[in-house]
């Protein structure tokens, strides 16, 4: 199923004294990136967070938010360093002796040099906080997904009845092309026989004009190609996967096969239509830019 690369989800989960809430959004970008903002103390996991974001989107610039609350008890702990402290108690003696002064020194006092009884975050279990944080990452995710593919349809329909436009506006050339032949001849034979008057017109000569008039504004293969990368086109739309990179080789094709019909272009209706379908390619190409 087609997705959009512009997509929306969020989750709020909370489990005993746990909250988190998760939010992701996205935008157009030629490859994944996936931008990150939430608590430091979850950034050990943002590796894993990575790859179950590859699960759900191959394309787009991807930015999550996270916020955490833990109201868990004894969330810190002390922690008393005696290899800090002893050495502190060592630098003092040394000074009690060189300056002939007391060593006065309270354990009061000694606990407020740094480092010496310091607050350390208290062990959790990774695993079990992980798995409180994947499964808001996967309902927020499937969020996301759903907005991208609700999206992506509202795209695929609008692609296809440019497509069918621009098969319309190919039906027109090709009907037009014989009948400017014949308007070229008909020209030239009056042309003729008001040069020549009651002279007989050579008729291979006639035809070899317009033989070579034919050649250079036929168009009978461009039309072909263009009907083929359009039909393609509605392939891939239909089709599943990431297709965004695809459908944009093939609207440049489109384009090139239309430059080249504008170019061999010798009659302002073809010129007209010729115009118009690359106004529409042009806004197909724009259209594949949202597509994942």
């Amino acid at each position: 199923m087609m997705k959009s690369m512009t997509g929306f989800g969020r989750c709020e989960f909370s489990e005993e004294k746990r909250k988190i809430s998760i939010e992701i959004k996205s935008v157009n970008h030629r490859y994944l990136e996936v931008g990150m903002k939430m608590p430091k103390k979850l950034n050990v996991f943002e590796s894993r967070m990575r790859e179950v974001i590859k699960k759900y989107a191959g394309r787009g610039k991807i930015d999550i938010f996270v916020s955490f609350e833990d109201t868990t008890e004894n969330q810190v702990a002390l922690k008393y360093n005696a290899n800090i402290a002893a050495e502190y108690m060592q630098i003092f003696k040394q000074m009690s002796d060189q300056f002939a002064l007391p060593n006065e020194i309270s354990i009061a006092a000694l606990s407020r040099y740094p480092e010496v009884i310091t607050m350390e975050d208290a062990g959790v279990d990774e695993e079990a906080l992980w798995h409180f944080i994947e499964h808001a990452l996967n309902q927020a995710c499937e969020q996301f997904v759903e907005t991208r593919i609700r999206e992506g349809e509202n795209l695929k329909n609008d692609l296809l009845q440019k497509l069918d436009h621009m098969v319309e506006l190919v039906a027109f050339i090709e009907k037009r092309s014989p009948e400017i032949m014949q308007e070229y001849r008909g020209k030239l034979e009056n042309k003729v026989a008001e040069l020549l008057g009651d002279t007989t017109i050579d008729e291979g000569r006639i035809a070899t004009e317009v033989v070579i008039y034919a050649d250079k504004i036929c168009v009978d293969e461009e039309t072909v190609r263009l009907k083929s990368h359009i039909e393609h086109a509605k392939k891939c739309l239909n089709g599943d996967g990431s297709v965004g990179r695809k459908l944009d080789f093939i609207a440049q094709e489109m384009n090139r096969e239309a430059n080249t019909i504008l170019s061999k272009a010798n009659d302002i209706e073809i010129s007209d239509v010729a115009i118009e379908l690359k106004t529409e390619i042009e806004k197909v190409r724009e259209q594949i830019q949202n597509i994942e």
